[in-house]
């Protein structure tokens, strides 16, 4: 609750959560919310401006925007959800592991992570989908492998610094196991970190997909993704602009509100911070 209440201080903080839950609302709501079938084609309706039958309009093949881009944030949100799950999962097993272990089984995972981070993510997440095949699931596996490898270096650094404190050395000499003193410990501290971590990715992780998607490489059409409606729309660029601006802005104000979250998250969980920013 006082993590709620320093978030609610700043008008952008209430922005960012206004922004961010009406997006994860249209998401976990889009059968009900949308009002049409997004795979829904009827040529007789392509290209058809706004009106009130389609609040923004159909595209080439005379299905429902609004529809499109709500089924789109469905798509985007759950595809990022379980991205950023199974890259905690891995990182954090991963670091503190790697962190509390040290000696030689320390040194192996970290050149284990500067393997995977000596490349530029995109450009890796395009060449292990090239070898995997494109899809939703390869799109998945692609940024996890991509991207647990910066997650463990920091849970690591978060391990090293908190398992020298006072209060773990005690632990240690009242003849606590290895497992509580990371379970009760460790893991609170840096959970704490990595949820910050986590909200400021998402807007990364969207990119990540809708560039792919755009690509070719991720979500394959007819799949109602902003990536794949901004692919679908440029041949239409001159002529229908508002195809490619509807989604464009989607995957901005998505970005942007989990950008900004983070940020007031980070704030609100570190005191000191949040009262530098008032």
């Amino acid at each position: 609750m006082r993590v709620l209440k320093r978030l609610l201080r700043r008008n952008t903080s209430r922005l960012a959560l206004l922004m961010a839950g009406m997006i994860l609302l249209a998401a976990l709501l889009a059968p009900q919310v949308a009002p049409y079938d997004p795979n829904n084609v009827m040529l007789e309706l392509k290209l058809q401006p706004p009106s009130g039958a389609h609040l923004l309009g159909t595209d080439h093949l005379g299905r429902d925007i609004l529809s499109r881009l709500i089924y789109g944030a469905q798509v985007s949100v759950g595809t990022v959800s379980a991205i950023i799950v199974c890259i905690l999962a891995l990182g954090f097993l991963v670091g503190c592991f790697s962190g509390y272990a040290g000696g030689k089984i320390d040194a192996f995972l970290m050149r284990l992570c500067d393997v995977f981070l000596t490349f530029p993510t995109f450009i890796l997440a395009m060449f292990l989908i090239g070898i995997l095949g494109t899809g939703l699931t390869n799109v998945v596996i692609a940024i996890v492998l991509t991207h647990w490898a910066w997650y463990a270096r920091l849970i690591r650094g978060f391990v090293l610094s908190l398992k020298n404190r006072e209060y773990i050395l005690a632990a240690r000499v009242s003849g606590a196991s290895r497992a509580k003193i990371v379970l009760q410990h460790i893991i609170p501290p840096v959970f704490a970190q990595l949820v910050i971590l986590a909200t400021l990715d998402i807007g990364h992780m969207i990119l990540h997909i809708s560039g792919l998607s755009f690509l070719g490489l991720g979500v394959a059409p007819p799949t109602p993704e902003w990536g794949v409606m901004i692919n679908d729309a440029r041949q239409f660029l001159w002529t229908n602009p508002s195809l490619i601006v509807y989604p464009g802005m989607m995957i901005f104000i998505t970005v942007m509100s989990f950008n900004l979250l983070g940020d007031a998250l980070r704030d609100a969980l570190d005191p000191a911070l949040e009262e530098k920013s008032l």
